[in-house]
């Protein structure tokens, strides 16, 4: 019997907590009632609201608020739980739990800790404004302009450009936004962190309507928009510092979670194949063994990240082989139930929002090449893993004839 006492036999304690408030708290036939945007904005926030109440919903946070302070171990239990009893990803609010709580944490002001943190929990609704339709792969080479003055007695910058891909941006209040103050120096050298209110005249948002009916991302048009200067992150022209806080939260303990939930989805394929009379066929069998023993494949990669985590010796590349493994991984499952449901599954039925396995196996194939791109292509990860991991020579920056 495990000592309760033990590293062990206190995560087993943690576990049973938690699974038993998963299986009395987490909604049900959720997807179901996701089937239009506006149910799934009503679905997320609820559910937001309720693992906050439960202590679930930030482990990852200081322990100075509610359910923070979990150690990573922790944290892994937590997410394995979530993703068994098959409860929603928190899309609606990741951008606000990770990249804005990261930026706030690592680089902001006290009394802007004070002011945005607190909002977060109680549901407010963050976006990221980085790429632009010029600056996507190089971000570096954004061009949204900010200019410095005075106006009221007050400074603050005047905001003119477009940013696009941004994540639910027609639901936020606020929005992480880069521009550019500067066009001296290195281009890194002249970009500036600005925290702005969604709300502000001369903001318009319009989402983009995607292949498979979705709109998780939209575009943000910036037409003389006036941000305080105390709005600003950290000092002017040092924002490409700040924003590296801001991209690396959304590795790690998100793809775990993720290669999780494909595990548990693998029920999905169980049931396509009894439901086609396919128990027996060697082929199908065949890629079925393959497909499992790809998503164990990328669950012990995960694991095996965490650890390194746990342990000090994470290295560079390790968060960029977990990505690779996993967006693989997506895509043989969903191109698997795509052949297995014959000509049925040849058409996109209506959208379940925010979801990558939901067993709608063509809006789930064409998002599993969309994985592929966001949150780092396929070639940067290996770029990284090459470079950084096997020391082998730079990429080239180009070829002159």
């Amino acid at each position: 019997m495990t000592d309760p006492a033990s590293p062990d036999g206190h995560l087993e304690a943690l576990r049973a907590q938690v699974r038993a408030w998963m299986e009395a708290n987490a909604p049900r036939n959720w997807r179901e009632a996701s089937q239009t945007q506006e149910d799934f904005v009503r679905t997320q926030r609820d559910w937001f609201a309720k693992l906050v109440e439960g202590g679930y919903a930030i482990p990852h946070w200081p322990a100075e608020y509610p359910g923070g302070g979990r150690t990573l171990a922790e944290q892994k239990v937590i997410y394995e739980e979530l993703a068994r009893v098959d409860a929603p990803r928190l899309l609606l609010s990741f951008v606000s739990t990770y990249h804005a709580f990261a930026t706030l944490h690592e680089c902001a002001s006290p009394e802007q800790k004070a002011k945005y943190m607190p909002r977060i929990l109680e549901g407010e609704t963050w976006c990221q404004g980085f790429s632009e339709p010029g600056a996507g792969s190089d971000l570096a080479a954004l061009k949204c302009k900010a200019v410095r003055e005075t106006r009221d007695g007050k400074e603050v910058y005047v905001v003119n450009g477009q940013k696009v891909w941004s994540t639910m941006a027609q639901f936020a209040d606020m929005c992480l936004l880069l521009v550019r103050t500067s066009s001296e120096g290195a281009k890194q050298a002249g970009i500036t962190y600005l925290l702005m209110d969604m709300k502000t005249p001369g903001v318009t948002v319009s989402p983009i309507h995607q292949i498979q009916g979705d709109e998780e991302f939209a575009e943000i048009f910036l037409d003389n928009v006036v941000i305080p200067v105390e709005q600003r992150v950290g000092e002017e022209g040092n924002g490409w510092a700040y924003a590296q806080a801001t991209l690396s939260s959304e590795r790690g303990l998100t793809l775990m979670e993720l290669a999780y939930r494909m595990r548990g989805a693998l029920s999905r394929v169980i049931e396509l194949i009894r439901d086609n009379g396919l128990e027996n066929d060697a082929g199908v069998l065949r890629d079925f063994g393959s497909l499992v023993t790809q998503v164990d494949a990328t669950c012990a990669i995960a694991d095996r990240f965490l650890d390194n985590r746990i342990k000090g010796v994470e290295q560079a590349g390790d968060a960029s082989i977990v990505k690779n493994s996993y967006s693989r991984a997506l895509r043989a499952y969903s191109l698997l139930g795509v052949r297995l449901g014959g000509m049925a599954e040849q058409y996109v039925k209506p959208i379940t929002f925010g979801d990558l396995n939901t067993g709608n196996w063509m809006a789930d194939f064409m998002n599993s090449y969309a994985w592929t791109i966001a949150g780092g292509s396929e070639e940067v990860q290996r770029n990284i893993i090459a470079e950084r991991m096997l020391d082998m020579p730079r990429e080239p920056k180009g070829w002159k004839l």
